[in-house]
């Protein structure tokens, strides 16, 4: 093996290349991500959290429910979200009442997305979709999952174009780091849609991504 190749493969994620897929699910640990959004440092509250009816913009991501061109159906009270979004990939927020919350609890802070039943009712909390749009593209990024119990979550994968990279199952969800690496180290995730048919809904926390620091 040379030696080029040897470094390559120190570098690339375990699991990564024998996955065959076009994203990958990797060890959260594997990843050297230096850029993190904990959601700590911004307004927020306890129960239902604090609404946030807009896109949401934070250091390096912004946050909403969508994209523009797709549209919003249900499976039972969680979002799913249908369609290609135009090009380039535009945040989109939820109706009032039906995008974003900020909730705090337990000593740290969530990102929650709210379904059609709308804020603050408990039936729609954590069962709205989540998009982020990066404002670099990505090879690899990793959060956590909050209140999952075994249901099922999809990650969908998009490039700032528009078109799909490819959508990886969470199945069972739980209290946990989730970690993804595009296949060959591609950096052309734009932006991801996190939705999910958990019995009780999931948020996330603790964004992690960025390429690491070049070394010369």
């Amino acid at each position: 093996m040379s030696v080029l190749r040897a470094l390559i493969l120190a570098l690339v994620p375990t699991g990564v290349l024998a996955c065959g897929a076009p994203v990958c699910l990797v060890n959260p640990e594997s990843l050297l991500l230096p850029q993190i959004i904990t959601f700590d440092d911004i307004q927020s509250g306890g129960g239902p959290g604090f609404k946030v009816d807009d896109i949401l913009p934070l250091p390096g991501a912004t946050f909403g429910e969508r994209f523009a061109g797709q549209l919003v159906t249900t499976v039972g009270t969680h979002d799913q979200i249908e369609g290609a979004p135009f090009g380039p990939l535009t945040m989109m927020p939820g109706a009032a009442g039906q995008n974003l919350s900020v909730v705090r609890f337990g000593g740290t802070t969530v990102l929650n997305g709210y379904g059609t039943a709308g804020y603050p009712k408990r039936e729609a909390q954590g069962e709205g979709a989540i998009a982020v749009l990066f404002d670099e593209n990505q090879s690899a990024l990793a959060f956590d999952l909050r209140g999952g119990e075994a249901g099922v979550a999809m990650v969908s994968f998009m490039r700032r174009d528009g078109s799909l990279i490819g959508v990886v199952p969470i199945d069972p969800t739980g209290e946990f780091t989730v970690a993804f690496a595009r296949d060959r180290g591609i950096d052309d995730i734009a932006g991801i849609i996190v939705t999910n048919t958990d019995p009780q809904g999931l948020a996330i926390d603790t964004l992690r991504f960025g390429k690491p620091p070049e070394i010369s």
